[in-house]
């Protein structure tokens, strides 16, 4: 197992740090990663070690998903967990570190790392002076936790977190639902199951294939409150009219992955012909076969939400 000791703002650490059952926090960046974002697997601890005028370790988060989007979009999906306490303070935030002028029109692609179960430590806690860590590293240092740095510091992390949240050094295996592999289960947050449903579906509509990504969202087919647990087979990216007339029961989506359209929106609306052309419909599903929406959960929202 690895983790990444990564340096950190903070203001955005002291700002999450007071907000309590905080679930997932996006760890952004000014600029996008560039290219494909290695140093960590799903499931693997990313260490906050904060900057000057410190060289603490904080706290942390496991890796969920890395994502590169308007921050705009970061905000509507993360909100107040990107470490910001409205969307003009964190363009302005981005704007300061991107050396750029902060023009409330302009919406910067960012780079995110997605973190589930964050952990911030009381100031008594932090660990000084990582090893093999050098202060004028840009971004961050990957520990291979079987070597003695890594090991050092995992585990002074793992004696100062919880009993059922501490992880043994062992590899993490990604398991298809929201989950990651080891001692314990990870949950996924609402912004990270948007972040990775919409890169599940390749960023476009599965039935209508729209792909102005503000215009997306990531649909549960069966409700949140009904399942407790955010899962990729239970999502699906719809535009967001179609999406509402899914919640709604005018719109579903057989076993079969076939679009059935309630002709109720004639009656209920004296409209909905549009809509009625996608009856029957095929959509477009992942190409993992554990990431297709779950024809249980279809069957369901046929038997209970649509209105026929």
């Amino acid at each position: 197992m690895n983790t990444y000791v990564a340096a950190t703002d903070p203001t955005w650490f002291d700002f999450l740090a007071h907000r309590p059952d905080i679930d997932e926090v996006n760890f952004w960046l000014p600029h996008p990663w560039g290219g494909r974002f290695k140093v960590l697997s799903p499931g693997e601890p990313l260490l906050f070690k904060l900057k000057r005028p410190y060289n603490d370790i904080a706290g942390g988060g496991y890796f969920a998903h890395y994502w590169e989007v308007p921050l705009s979009l970061a905000w509507d999906a993360f909100g107040e967990k990107n470490g910001a306490a409205s969307l003009e303070e964190f363009r302005a935030n981005i704007a300061r570190l991107r050396h750029e002028p902060n023009r409330p029109a302009t919406d910067p692609l960012i780079g995110c790392i997605l973190l589930v179960e964050p952990f911030f430590w009381s100031r008594d806690l932090w660990l000084h002076d990582p090893p093999g860590f050098h202060r004028n590293t840009e971004r961050g240092k990957t520990y291979d936790v079987r070597e003695e740095d890594g090991k050092t510091i995992w585990d002074e992390v793992a004696v100062r977190l919880p009993v059922d949240r501490a992880r043994e050094a062992e590899p993490l295996l990604e398991v298809p639902g929201g989950y990651f592999a080891s001692l314990s289960m990870r949950r996924w947050g609402q912004g990270t199951f948007r972040a990775l449903v919409t890169d599940t579906y390749r960023r476009r509509c599965a039935i209508t294939h729209e792909k102005a990504l503000p215009a997306l969202e990531a649909a549960h087919i069966r409700r949140f409150r009904d399942v407790e647990r955010h899962a990729v087979p239970n999502g699906i990216l719809l535009r967001s009219d179609v999406h509402r007339l899914f919640d709604a029961g005018y719109i579903t989506i057989t076993p079969e992955y076939r679009v059935e359209a309630s002709h109720h929106m004639k009656d209920d609306f004296d409209d909905g012909d549009n809509y009625l052309k996608l009856n029957g419909r095929e959509i477009w599903v992942p190409d993992l076969l554990a990431a297709r929406p779950d024809p249980e959960a279809l069957r369901w929202h046929n038997e209970n939400r649509y209105r026929g």
